[in-house]
């Protein structure tokens, strides 16, 4: 059943806007809360997300990997580092569309460029379980995320239902 939801962000599965405000009411009671929505391009991902950020009265801020992932050692983990402090320190809500790309990129080590990619990996998801705030991950597709990644994730929601 497809009902509009009155905050104006469109039209939502009822299940998944209830989902949207629950997640809202936790983040204001806990530290840290990291939440993935998974579904097909078109359901709702981005939306839920902006309804999110209405819920809880905090800004977006999309996380450009291109802007963030560098080939000079250490940069990424600058770029990460510089991003989690601006998102802090204005109680902004961390949004990494496509994460399945990012979490998609630990592999096993061949030579140095492989360890440097898991370091750079695991780096981030030490920043996204230390941060206050909320981070949201997007998938088109939950089992591209790998288990050993889903341990930081707080709450799954599907777009698709």
């Amino acid at each position: 059943m497809v009902v509009e939801y009155q905050s104006g962000y469109g039209r939502f599965v009822m299940s998944t806007a209830d989902q949207v405000k629950s997640v809202a009411e936790t983040s204001k009671s806990s530290g840290g809360l990291v939440v993935m929505f998974s579904g097909r391009s078109g359901t709702g991902k981005t939306m839920a997300v902006k309804l999110l950020a209405s819920e809880t009265g905090s800004p977006v801020r999309r996380v450009d990997l291109s802007q963030v992932v560098s080939k000079y050692i250490g940069e990424t983990e600058k770029n990460l580092s510089r991003l989690f402090k601006e998102a802090d320190a204005a109680d902004s809500i961390l949004f990494f569309d496509e994460a399945d790309a990012l979490l998609g990129k630990r592999t096993h080590v061949k030579d140095a460029h492989d360890r440097y990619a898991n370091q750079e990996v695991s780096y981030l998801l030490d920043r996204i379980q230390e941060f206050d705030g909320i981070v949201v991950l997007s998938t088109s597709s939950r089992q591209s995320i790998r288990s050993r990644y889903r341990t930081v994730i707080d709450v799954v929601i599907d777009t698709d239902d």
